[in-house]
């Protein structure tokens, strides 16, 4: 699968996350204390932007309704089971890329 550049690594602090977009998917991209991560950008729930959600940790809580996602799996930490799709992100000097 290519790597596509979705952001450079000075765009995001730790703590912060942004939506992205790569070959037309909408994304999150996250900063975990300089580590990258990237889901999904669209809630399971009712399709809240979770780029634009609050980072905690490794957590991320999606603006519209509060669920919460594990950012390094895509886990949903509500009761269900539910999940949004990861992708491995890859630092390449300051651009950050992600497989898709």
């Amino acid at each position: 699968m290519p790597l596509i550049k979705i952001a450079t690594t000075t765009e995001l602090n730790p703590g912060q996350g942004k939506p992205v977009v790569a070959n037309g998917k909408p994304l999150a991209l996250f900063n975990v204390a300089g580590t990258f991560f990237c889901i999904d950008n669209t809630c399971c729930h009712v399709g809240g932007p979770l780029g634009e959600g609050s980072l905690e940790g490794t957590t991320v809580v999606c603006p519209w309704h509060g669920w919460e996602f594990n950012v390094t799996t895509g886990e949903c930490l509500m009761p269900g089971g539910a999940k949004v799709q990861s992708y491995k992100v890859e630092v390449q000097g300051k651009d950050v890329l992600v497989e898709i």
